[in-house]
């Protein structure tokens, strides 16, 4: 097999990034959580805003997520985080779907700031990357710790009525703590006070907050 050269690997990740932003990507074997479950659940239009409001954030934050993975992945010094990091993006690819099919279901719209969520993203990873495999492991570690927050507000938040949706955050929740658990398994570094607590959540509050307008 011809090894790649860091040409072939840009021209890679150009590809994943269209997918990722314009199209559905690649996926995983896994079914949606919300299959067999009624998408013909009479929803008030109050509650019908609100879950395509709060998929939609969540379906940038997953867009922000592959941009992540795949960054580091770029960059990754050894080749079994490299590999792990190539999974998670899978799986991530999984939310990634899933909300969109759920947005479509709720007639909602993705955030038209998909590009930027990924390309800011991927940016980081790399850095990250480039910085280290245990600090992109600690950033892996961080950034799903606020996702797993992040899912259980939007959970108490959503209608009880919108089993669908309900669903669809559960196994999401289910994943992105398993992708924080692995990172510290492989040697994740805990990232220093102000970037845990000032940097990353107002990067995610920006993000948040124009993802569910926008």
């Amino acid at each position: 097999m011809r090894k790649l050269s860091i040409f072939d690997k840009l021209i890679n990740e150009v590809d994943q990034a269209l997918r990722t932003v314009h199209t559905l990507a690649p996926t995983t074997e896994r079914p949606n959580p919300s299959q067999g479950l009624s998408i013909e659940i009479e929803l008030s239009e109050e509650e019908r805003k609100l879950s395509s409001r709060l998929m939609r954030i969540n379906h940038a934050g997953e867009v922000s997520a592959q941009g992540l993975y795949r960054g580091q992945a770029l960059t990754a010094k050894r080749e079994d985080i490299r590999e792990q990091m190539e999974r998670s993006a899978m799986e991530e690819n999984d939310h990634l779907n899933w909300c969109e099919t759920r947005l479509g279901e709720l007639d909602g719209h993705k955030s038209y700031f998909g590009p930027v969520w990924y390309m800011g993203s991927f940016t980081i990873g790399a850095v990250a990357g480039l910085v280290g495999d245990k600090w992109s492991l600690g950033f892996v570690k961080e950034t799903e710790d606020q996702v797993v927050r992040h899912l259980d507000e939007h959970i108490n938040k959503i209608s009880k009525n919108d089993e669908p949706s309900l669903a669809i955050l559960k196994q999401m929740k289910i994943d992105e703590a398993h992708h924080a658990d692995i990172a510290v398994e492989a040697g994740a570094a805990k990232l220093p006070v102000p970037v845990r607590k000032f940097l990353m959540p107002l990067m995610s509050k920006i993000m948040t907050k124009t993802a569910s307008i926008i």
